[in-house]
């Protein structure tokens, strides 16, 4: 069963950047930007997946750009997993 939000949705939309609290986000230094990999849109490769229904439907209620985002959510894992290889350009 899904748990429904107790977030105030409307309170929090009706936020102005200056009464958001950022207290406790740390700034980006120089250190930040050292680490930071610069990655370019790729362009992906047409595949047929099978995946569960209700994983569909959630990516979808993510928005219009659903494909892009499993797109990211498996270049992450496979990243984290550190199985991902890159392919020569115009491979698939």
């Amino acid at each position: 069963m899904k748990r429904q939000s107790r977030t105030d949705w409307a309170r929090v939309d009706a936020l102005t950047d200056a009464e958001i609290d950022l207290s406790e986000v740390p700034e980006l230094d120089e250190s930040f930007f050292a680490n930071a990999i610069l990655r370019m849109p790729r362009h992906p490769v047409a595949v047929t997946l099978h995946i569960d229904p209700e994983v569909l439907a959630w990516f979808k209620a993510q928005g219009e750009t659903y494909e892009d985002r499993v797109n990211a959510a498996l270049r992450i894992y496979a990243e984290a997993h550190q199985v991902y290889t890159h392919a020569p350009a115009g491979a698939g």
